[in-house]
C-alpha cells in the first residue's frame, strides 16, 4: 500500500478523466483507518497499464501537488479510487482532508489516531480514530466549550494522539514525543513502540492486491471492467470514455464542450420550450454517429471491391467507443443538422413536448437517415416514407426493446427504399391489433402517445375555445389529453376501469376546458360550454367531429355506443398513418394490458 500511495503522490499512478471526483465522507474514512489498522481486507484495486491502444487522458489523484500534473504515468485507476485517494489524502498529506459529514455538509478535519486506545483490545478500533476540526480544537455548546485541543505538537505528544498524516513519516513526531515525554521516557517509549510495531506496522505492512490490466485492453473491455466494478454511483457511459480518449489523443480536445455547445444550439433550433431536441442525450448523438460512420466504412469498402465482404452498419457500443476522432469531426456537423431536422420532423407531427415522443430512441436513426438524405428531405414523397416509416415503429411497438440492430437495419433499408428499393422490414413488420386499442391507459405507452399526436395533426380543436393545438396553444393552455366522460361519472356509472381509462375515451383538452368538463355527463358539460362561450351547438359539434367523436352519440351519454364508434375512428386513424390496415385477427396469447401509471409511480418511488 505505501508503495501504490508513493506512486500516486510521484505521478506515476493516476486516475483517467473519466473517474469522477472523490466523494467519501468522514465516516467512510475513519472505517477505511479502522480496517487498514486491523489489517482487514479492504478490496483489490484494478489498474491499466498506459502505453497502449487505449489512450485516456490522465488526471492526478485528488490532494497530488500539481508540478506532478506533466509527469507520464506508469498505470490509471479503474478501480479503487475512492480507497486510494482516501488513504492519500488522510495518511501521506499534511493538508486538512476536505470532506463531507452525515448530513452531506462539507466540512474540514484532521484525523488523529488515540494511541492508547488503540492498543487497548477491549476498545472497539473505531472509536480510537478521531477527526478534529481545520483548527484542530473540538469543541461543544455552539463553540464555548473545548473539548480537545489538538493545536500544537505538544497538545498532540500530552495527549497521546498521532496525526494519521504521519502514518509513513512517523520519525520527527517520535522524536518530539520522545522529548516531551523524557521525564517519563522510558514507559511512553515502550508505549511509543508498541504503538510503532502494532498499528503502525500495520499501515507500513498492509499489502493491497492490485489487478493490472495490460496496455492491449480493449476499449470496450475497459468499459465494461469498470462498468462491472463501478456499481456504485452513476453509470459510465459511452460519452465519458470517448471524451477521456478524444482528450487523449488531440491535446485540449474538449468534447465535453463541444457537445455542450452543440446541445445548445439544437435546444435553441425550436421556439418551443422543453420540445424533444432538449432531451437529447450524447450518447444518442453517438449512436447516431456510429452508424454514420460505418455506412460511410461500408460503403467505401464496396466502392473498392463490389463483392467484398464489409463491414456491418452498427452502433452498438463496442461501436460507439471505436469511432476515431477524425470520424467525429467528419460527420458531427451534418448530424448536428440531421438532428434538427428531425426535431422539424416531430415538430410536423405535432409532437411538441419531449414527455410525447413515443420512443426518444427512434429519433437516433431518424437523425442519422436525415443526415444522409441532405437536401432530398425538402421532398414530399421522401417526407411521405419517413412519416410512414416513422409511424408502423411506433404503432407496431417496435422501438421498445432490444434496438440496436433495428437501428442499422432501418437507416440502410429506409435510405434504400427511398432510391426505389424495398419497404423497409419495420414497415412490412409493423402490425397494429385493434384490441390493442382497448388496453392503451398509460401515457407511458408509445402507442398511447401516438394517438394524442395524430389527433392534433389530424386538426383536433378544443371544445371550448375551438382552437386548433399548434405549438403556441399547446404550452400557452397547457394541453394534456383527458377524459371525454369524465372519471367521476363512469365511478358513479359503476363502469370498470379498463372500459373508461382506455385512450378510445381520452382527448387531447386545454386544461381550462377540463375544468368546465368537470364530473358531468357529457350533455350536461356541452350545453354547459355551448351557454358559457355563446356557442352555438352546431359549432360544438364541429369540434368534437375534429377530435373523430359521433357529436349525436356523445351527447345522447351513451358510453357504450361512442366506445364503439370512436374506436373504430380511431383505428382507421391509425390505419391511414401507418397506410396499411389495422389487424383484426385473433387475439395474441400475451396479456396486453397495461400497468397503471399511478401503480408505476408507485414501483418506482418503492
Amino acid at each position: 500500500m505505501d508503495d501504490l500511495l508513493k506512486k500516486a503522490h510521484d505521478g506515476l499512478l493516476q486516475l483517467p478523466e473519466f473517474q469522477r471526483g472523490w466523494v467519501w465522507d468522514e465516516e467512510g474514512l475513519k472505517g477505511l483507518l479502522t480496517s487498514i489498522s486491523r489489517s482487514f481486507p479492504v478490496g483489490a484495486i484494478m489498474t491499466l497499464q498506459t502505453g497502449g491502444e487505449v489512450r485516456f487522458k490522465p488526471r492526478l489523484v485528488e490532494g497530488v501537488p500539481e508540478k506532478n500534473a506533466g509527469v507520464a504515468p506508469e498505470a490509471l485507476i479503474l478501480d479503487g479510487q475512492q480507497r486510494i485517494t482516501s488513504l492519500y489524502q488522510t495518511t501521506m498529506r499534511r493538508e486538512v482532508v476536505e470532506t463531507i459529514n452525515s448530513k452531506k455538509q462539507r466540512i474540514k478535519r484532521f484525523f488523529y489516531i488515540d494511541m492508547a486506545k488503540a492498543l487497548d483490545e477491549s476498545v472497539d478500533r473505531a472509536e480510537a480514530i478521531i477527526g478534529v476540526p481545520e483548527n484542530r480544537k473540538e469543541t461543544r455548546n455552539f463553540g464555548r466549550e473545548i473539548v480537545r485541543d489538538l493545536s500544537t505538537a505538544e497538545q498532540e505528544y500530552a495527549q497521546c494522539m498521532f496525526p494519521t498524516n504521519r502514518i509513513f513519516d512517523p520519525d520527527s513526531w517520535q522524536m518530539g514525543f520522545y522529548n516531551f515525554w523524557r521525564h517519563d521516557a522510558g514507559p511512553k517509549m515502550d508505549f511509543w513502540f508498541r504503538f510503532l510495531n502494532e498499528i503502525l506496522g500495520a499501515f507500513r505492512q498492509y499489502q493491497m492486491p492490485v489487478i493490472q490490466l495490460g496496455n492491449k485492453t480493449s476499449r470496450e473491455a475497459v468499459c465494461l471492467v469498470f462498468e462491472k466494478v463501478n456499481t456504485g454511483g452513476k453509470k459510465l457511459d459511452a460519452f465519458e470514455l470517448l471524451t477521456a480518449i478524444y482528450a487523449g489523443e488531440e491535446n485540449g480536445f474538449e468534447l465535453r464542450k463541444k457537445w455542450a455547445e452543440c446541445a445548445k444550439r439544437l435546444s435553441g433550433s425550436l421556439a418551443l420550450k422543453d420540445h424533444p431536441l432538449t432531451r437529447l442525450q450524447p450518447t444518442e448523438f453517438f449512436q447516431a454517429l456510429a452508424l454514420l460512420h460505418t455506412l460511410d466504412r461500408r460503403r467505401a469498402i464496396l466502392a473498392v471491391n463490389a463483392h467484398a465482404e464489409s463491414p456491418p452498419v452498427s452502433c452498438t457500443r463496442e461501436t460507439v467507443l471505436s469511432i476515431p476522432l477524425a470520424a467525429y469531426k467528419k460527420h458531427a456537423a451534418r448530424l448536428e443538422e440531421g438532428f434538427r431536422k428531425a426535431g422539424n420532423f416531430l415538430f410536423n407531427q405535432h409532437i411538441y413536448w419531449f414527455k410525447d415522443v413515443p420512443y426518444q430512441s427512434q429519433i437516433v436513426p431518424l437523425a442519422a437517415m436525415l443526415a444522409e438524405l441532405g437536401d432530398k428531405w425538402d421532398y414530399d414523397a421522401v417526407r411521405s416514407k419517413l412519416a410512414k416509416w416513422y409511424w408502423c415503429g411506433v404503432f407496431g411497438e417496435l422501438y421498445g426493446g432490444a434496438i440496436e440492430t433495428r437501428f442499422a437495419k432501418d437507416l440502410t433499408d429506409v435510405l434504400a427504399w427511398i432510391e426505389g428499393g424495398p419497404e423497409p422490414a419495420t414497415v412490412k413488420d409493423a402490425a397494429f391489433r385493434a384490441e390493442r386499442l382497448d388496453t392503451m391507459t398509460s401515457r407511458l405507452s408509445a402507442a398511447y402517445k401516438g394517438v394524442h399526436a395524430l389527433l392534433m395533426k389530424e386538426g383536433a380543436r378544443d371544445f371550448r375555445s375551438g382552437q386548433s393545438f399548434n405549438q403556441t396553444s399547446y404550452f400557452d393552455e397547457a394541453v394534456d389529453i383527458h377524459h371525454i366522460f369524465p372519471r367521476a361519472w363512469c365511478v358513479k356509472a359503476a363502469l370498470q376501469l379498463k372500459e373508461y381509462d382506455t385512450v378510445v375515451n381520452k382527448t387531447p383538452l386545454s386544461y381550462k376546458t377540463n375544468r368546465v368538463i368537470g364530473g358531468e355527463a357529457p350533455s350536461l358539460y356541452l350545453a354547459k360550454l355551448s351557454k358559457e362561450g355563446g356557442v352555438s351547438d352546431a359549432a360544438i359539434d364541429s369540434h368534437l367531429q375534429s377530435h373523430l367523436i359521433d357529436p349525436a352519440v356523445l351527447r345522447s351519454d351513451d358510453f357504450n355506443a361512442f366506445i364503439s364508434a370512436r374506436r373504430e375512428a380511431l383505428l382507421a386513424l391509425i390505419a391511414r398513418a401507418m397506410d396499411k390496415p389495422v389487424y383484426r385477427g385473433e387475439a395474441t396469447d400475451e396479456p396486453e394490458g397495461e400497468i397503471p401509471l399511478e401503480e408505476i409511480e408507485a414501483i418506482e418511488l418503492a
